[in-house]
């Protein structure tokens, strides 16, 4: 059944009118009609049931909205700090980790990182990592939109995180533990995955300073779109909902 994105406030019965994106995505792309029945969703947890009753123009009108009780959500707290890479690459792990769970996203301006941003570039990409997750969201059921965080200095969010309550994990090729030695996190995990080139040598000395641990998921030097999702996976696998 189609899903749609409807930004709060997302009544829980009755009539609603589509936004104008959701109206052209359900008469122009997926061509429904009155009588379909179709799933809403505002990005904060309530999801309704309801039936397309009219169609013109550039509307559509819903009826018989009825509040579902669903919640999706895993109960693993994520914090997925990446390292700005590609544009394709972001978009894929945006995509990957909002499927998977991932609570936020926090990109990160590193040394090594191939994508450098302008201030008025990195509003853009936001603006378009947002659209990813809600196009997510909309495909794997979630009704809850992670938070995507603007680009930040990688130096300066380490030093937001020293005082942060996750269990704080940098996922590095010479990391001397892995997930299976480490005791359950108790407000979640942040998880931070370096740029195509890795981290500098410099980097890694901050990173280690910041109370970060330094995890390893196998004997193989993975990619760091790999990196972030089979992290992301095995963290759901080990505290999560994946159950296996």
């Amino acid at each position: 059944m189609p899903r749609f994105y409807c930004p709060p406030p997302l009544p829980a019965s009755g009539r609603f009118e589509l936004p104008s994106g959701a109206a052209h995505h359900a008469i122009r792309v997926l061509r429904l009609r009155e009588g379909a029945h179709i799933h809403l969703f505002d990005g904060e947890g309530r999801e309704c049931l309801g039936i397309i009753t009219e169609t013109g123009g550039k509307r559509v009108i819903v009826d018989q909205l009825t509040e579902l009780e669903s919640e999706r959500e895993s109960p693993l707290r994520t914090v997925l700090a990446q390292a700005l890479c590609s544009s394709e690459k972001m978009d894929w792990i945006v995509q990957k980790a909002t499927e998977l769970g991932v609570t936020e996203i926090q990109p990160l301006d590193t040394e090594r990182s191939v994508a450098r941003l302008t201030p008025e570039r990195a509003i853009k990409r936001l603006e378009h990592w947002q659209q990813v997750a809600i196009s997510a969201c909309e495909q794997c059921g979630r009704n809850r939109l992670p938070l995507i965080h603007s680009p930040v200095e990688m130096m300066v969010w380490l030093r937001r995180m020293q005082s942060a309550p996750e269990v704080r994990l940098a996922l590095l090729p010479e990391g001397n533990t892995t997930l299976n030695h480490l005791s359950p996190p108790s407000a979640g995990v942040a998880l931070l995955v370096g740029p195509e080139g890795g981290f500098s040598a410099a980097e890694c000395d901050t990173i280690l300073q910041s109370g970060f641990t330094p995890v390893r998921l196998g004997p193989r030097i993975l990619r760091t779109e790999t990196a972030a999702i089979a992290g992301l996976t095995a963290a759901q696998i080990r505290w999560g909902d994946f159950n296996l």
